[in-house]
């Protein structure tokens, strides 16, 4: 008989994913670790694989999280990598779930997706009926999207987190802006109107897990905090907390002179809420900014 508790996890050792595992395992489910070296270094998993012809026999779910990291210069060769690692892998994941037997096939999967979704809507308040936006993000989240709900017509719940910017010990966004804060260079990006939807690493964890036990939610969910920050009131916020001054603003000529395109979305926003979580009975641990960075500087 298939095992029917066993959650396999693509970007298992990743800055989300490496804690899934003891999480899961909470809840009563084995892991099985999926990353390109076929092994790691993740408490919990018990087995390993890699992604290039994943076996998912035996699994209830699948979580998709991989993904090259986007905050660098988007040139040709980067883009490749951004589509192949989110489109691609989400595309061999679905082909092997099609390859089983219907009665052998994950309940579920958990593909991840971002905020970038919705392109740059100013203060719109964004919740999973509003409409996908325009740009080169956008554009590469919605085809992601497009790829994961392939596996809604083979019988799957499929959800796809629409993750914010993720603020944790340990990654490369929060660790940067308090390095930079801490010299006192911190300040907004350009005008700092920008609305930023950012999440704490505790709750994009527990909503990945809340989505695997939820039999109710189903397809975007928005995976950012209740209270999204103005990129000004954000910096303010963050230099208060460090006890620092935020009085060097960037112009954002500087930001797509230095980062391109990847410079360009950082002076775009989007308004996004957790409308699809909330209603679903999920609740923060850190739903406000002044929460987050109590807990993330202490």
């Amino acid at each position: 008989m298939a095992e029917t508790r066993r959650v396999a996890i693509f970007g298992v050792t990743g800055f989300i994913g490496h804690a899934l595992p003891e999480l899961l395992a909470a809840h009563g489910f084995a892991t099985t670790g999926v990353s390109r070296s076929g092994t790691g270094d993740v408490s919990g998993v018990d087995r390993w694989q890699k992604p290039d012809s994943p076996v998912l026999y035996g699994h209830h779910a699948v979580i998709n999280i991989a993904g090259e990291r986007i905050d660098r210069r988007w040139t040709y060769g980067n883009r490749r990598r951004f589509h192949d690692s989110r489109i691609g892998v989400t595309r061999k994941i679905v082909e092997a779930i099609r390859a089983l037997p219907e009665n052998e096939r994950p309940r579920v999967l958990i593909n991840a997706s971002a905020v970038g979704i919705y392109g740059d809507r100013g203060d719109e308040v964004l919740t999973e009926s509003s409409r996908p936006g325009s740009g080169y993000l956008a554009e590469l989240c919605r085809e992601w999207e497009h790829e994961a709900m392939e596996a809604a017509g083979l019988g799957l719940r499929v959800v796809c987190p629409r993750i914010g910017v993720v603020l944790g010990r340990g990654g490369a966004a929060f660790a940067k802006l308090a390095t930079v804060f801490k010299t006192g260079l911190g300040g907004r990006l350009g005008d700092g109107r920008q609305w930023m939807p950012w999440v704490h690493l505790d709750d994009i964890r527990a909503a990945l897990v809340h989505a695997v036990v939820s039999e109710s939610l189903h397809g975007p969910v928005n995976c950012t905090a209740p209270a999204p920050e103005r990129n000004a009131d954000f910096t303010r916020k963050l230099a208060a907390a460090l006890h620092r001054p935020a009085i060097l603003p960037v112009p954002g000529i500087a930001l797509k002179l230095a980062l391109g395109g990847f410079g360009g979305a950082l002076l775009e926003g989007q308004r996004a809420v957790p409308a699809a979580l909330e209603a679903d009975g999920f609740r923060f641990r850190h739903p406000t900014l002044e929460d987050a960075l109590a807990e993330l500087l202490n």
